[in-house]
C-alpha cells in the first residue's frame, strides 16, 4: 500500500461467550464517525461456547477491499489467543493482554507487549470487563480522547442502563490511563475529519436492497451465514410493511416463495448451500411455471454441512445445475455489501420482465462481514419495473398465459381477475396452460414452449452491463475471479504494481446470462 496512507488491521481473538462483538462494535463505530473506510470479517466455530474465534477490524482514510494480510494489533482474550496468533505480530506492532491469567509467549523483534492488570483496574467479577478495558487502552495507543471512547460506549450499553454504561466508562478509563502511562503509542494517531460514515453487514444490504425493490415477502428457514437476512427482515417487517416468515424447511421456504410471488407481491426467501439443495426442484417450478422470485444463497464451505462459518465460493456448480431440465434463470454474484444493495432493485426488474427465477451467490465474507458505508450511496428509492403484468380486470377472450410471443415473455395476469382464468401447474404446458401429460404425446407443443422460453435471454441481456477490465489495457496479467473475490483481487493489483508487475482485472459479476463475447475479448 501507498506510504501516506493511514491503514491499521486488529485482530481480537477469543472463545464463543467471551463477548469479542462488543469491542468490534465499540471499535467500528468509532472508525467509520470518523470518516475511516472499515472492512472486518469473523472467523468463528459452530459452536456456543468455547473453541476459537478471530474477528480482524481493518479501518483506513482511503477505500479498502479486503480485510488485509498484516496485524498491527492483536488483542487477545485467552491464552489461545496469544499462542495461535503471536507469531504473526511484526516489528511495531502490539499485544494487548490480561496479564493477569496470559502468558506471553517468543516474541519477533520490534514488538511491543502491553500486559493489562485486569485485577487492579476493575473490581468487577465479570470477566467481560477485559474487554472494555482492552479497548480503553486500544484508543489510548491510537491517541483518540477519552471522550470519544465515553460516548461510543453510552451508545453501545444504553438499553443496558445507567449502572452498566458507568461501569463500563470506569473500567475503560483505567485501561485508558494505564496504557498511556505504561504503553508506547502508535507514531500515527487514529485521524478525524472525514465524512462520517455507516456500518452495515453485506446481509443487511441484501435485505435493505429487497426493501428498497419492493419486497413484499420475505421467509427463511435459519441457516449460516444467510441468517443475518431474516434478522434485518423481522426487525423492519412491521414499519416496512413485509410479511416475513420463519418456516420449517427449505422445501416450505421456496414453495411459500413462490407461492407469494405468484399472488402478485414481489418475494424471496434465503439459505446456504445445503438449504439450497432442498430448493432446487421448486427453482425449477418456478422456471416451468414462469413464476418471478428470488432466492439468496449465502455460500460456506461444503460438501454437506461442510463449514458452517467459514466463506467460501463452493455452490457455483449447484446455482447452475439448480434443477431438472434446461431452463431461463437469473445467477448473480454481487462483489461487496454496496453491489449487494444495488443488485436487488435490478434483479427484481429483470425477473419481473423476464418471468423467471434467479438466484443471488454471495458468501460469508460478505455477508457476515460489517463494511464502511456512505448513506449518501443507499438509495431506497429505486425505479421500479414489474413487466408485463396485468392487475386490472378487463375482458379477455381466451387469455393465453403461455402465449408464445416473439420475445418469449407472455403477458401475466395476477389470480383473481375475472376473466382471466388460467392454470399454474409445474408440468408442461401449452399456451392456454392444459397439461401436455394429459395428451397422449404431443413433441411439437413441447419444443415450442422450451423455445419459447429460451427467448426471453435473447434481449434480456442487454439490459445488463458487461464486466469491464480494470487497470492497464496493456497488462502482462488478467486476475480473472467472481463475486466477492474482486475486492481480494484488486488490492492485490495494488501490491503488484508497487512491485513493478504490471496487472489489470476482470470482475464477473453475472454469471448467467454471460458475457461470453465481453469476457472473451478481455481475458
Amino acid at each position: 500500500m501507498a506510504s501516506n496512507k493511514y491503514d491499521i488491521a486488529m485482530g481480537i481473538g477469543g472463545e464463543a461467550g467471551q463477548g469479542i462483538a462488543t469491542p468490534g462494535d465499540i471499535l467500528a463505530r468509532i472508525f467509520v464517525r470518523r470518516g475511516l473506510h472499515l472492512y472486518t470479517y469473523n472467523a468463528y466455530q459452530s459452536i456456543i461456547r468455547g473453541g476459537h474465534i478471530f474477528l480482524t477490524v481493518r479501518a483506513s482514510d482511503q477505500e479498502i477491499y479486503s480485510h488485509g494480510d498484516k496485524l498491527d494489533l492483536l488483542l487477545c482474550l485467552n491464552q489461545d489467543t496469544m499462542d495461535r496468533h503471536l507469531n504473526l505480530m511484526g516489528p511495531g506492532s502490539r499485544v494487548i493482554y490480561n496479564g493477569d491469567n496470559i502468558t506471553p509467549g517468543e516474541v519477533n523483534d520490534g514488538v511491543h507487549m502491553c500486559p493489562l492488570p485486569v485485577g487492579n483496574l476493575s473490581e468487577s467479577r465479570n470477566r467481560l470487563v477485559q474487554n472494555t478495558i482492552a479497548v480503553g487502552a486500544i484508543m489510548s495507543l491510537m491517541g483518540v480522547d477519552f471522550e470519544v471512547l465515553e460516548e461510543s460506549l453510552s451508545l453501545r450499553f444504553q438499553r443496558q442502563g445507567q449502572n452498566v454504561i458507568d461501569e463500563n466508562v470506569r473500567v475503560a478509563r483505567g485501561g485508558f490511563d494505564y496504557a498511556a502511562e505504561n504503553f508506547v503509542p502508535f507514531y500515527d494517531i487514529l485521524p478525524d475529519g472525514g465524512k462520517p460514515l455507516a456500518v452495515w453487514a453485506g446481509n443487511d444490504a441484501l435485505a435493505m436492497g429487497g426493501a428498497a425493490a419492493g419486497v413484499k415477502f420475505y421467509c427463511a428457514y435459519p441457516m449460516s451465514p444467510s441468517s443475518g437476512v431474516l434478522h434485518w427482515m423481522a426487525a423492519n417487517a412491521r414499519n416496512l410493511g413485509i410479511m416475513v416468515r420463519q418456516v420449517e424447511d427449505e422445501i416450505g421456504v421456496a414453495n411459500m416463495a413462490i407461492g407469494a410471488a405468484h399472488a402478485g407481491c414481489r418475494a424471496m426467501c434465503g439459505t446456504s448451500g445445503g438449504g439450497f439443495a432442498l430448493m432446487t426442484e421448486a427453482v425449477g417450478a418456478a422456471g416451468m411455471m414462469e413464476i418471478p422470485v428470488v432466492f439468496i444463497d449465502v455460500q460456506r464451505a461444503g460438501p454437506s454441512t461442510g463449514v458452517p462459518t467459514k466463506t467460501e465460493q463452493g455452490d457455483l456448480w449447484q446455482a447452475l445445475g439448480a434443477s431438472q431440465g434446461d431452463f431461463e434463470r437469473f445467477i448473480v454474484a454481487p462483489k461487496d455489501a454496496l453491489d449487494s444493495f444495488n443488485t436487488m432493485p435490478e434483479l427484481f426488474n429483470l425477473v419481473d420482465k423476464a418471468q423467471c427465477p434467479a438466484i443471488v451467490l454471495t458468501d460469508l465474507l460478505i455477508g457476515e462481514g460489517r463494511f464502511s458505508v456512505d448513506p449518501d450511496d443507499i438509495d431506497m428509492h429505486p425505479a421500479i419495473d414489474r413487466g408485463q403484468l396485468i392487475t386490472e380486470p378487463a375482458p379477455a377472450n381466451g387469455y393465453m398465459r403461455y402465449e408464445n410471443t416473439e420475445t418469449g415473455v407472455s403477458p401475466r395476469a395476477l389470480p383473481g381477475l375475472p376473466g382471466y382464468v388460467h392454470l399454474v401447474a409445474t408440468d408442461e404446458h401449452d399456451e392456454n396452460s392444459m397439461l401436455l401429460s394429459d395428451e397422449f404425446t404431443n413433441p411439437l407443443k413441447r419444443r415450442m414452449m422450451v423455445e419459447k422460453r429460451a427467448r426471453k435471454f435473447h434481449d434480456i441481456v442487454k439490459e445488463i452491463a458487461p464486466p469491464q477490465v480494470e487497470g492497464p489495457a496493456d497488462a502482462d496479467v488478467t486476475l480473472i475471479g467472481w463475486g466477492s473475490t474482486e475486492g481480494v483481487i484488486r488490492e492485490a493489483r495494488q501490491l503488484l504494481a508497487d512491485r513493478g508487475v504490471s496487472v489489470n482485472q476482470l470482475a464477473i459479476k453475472w454469471i448467467i446470462p454471460f458475457h461470453v463475447d465481453a469476457v472473451t475479448q478481455n481475458s
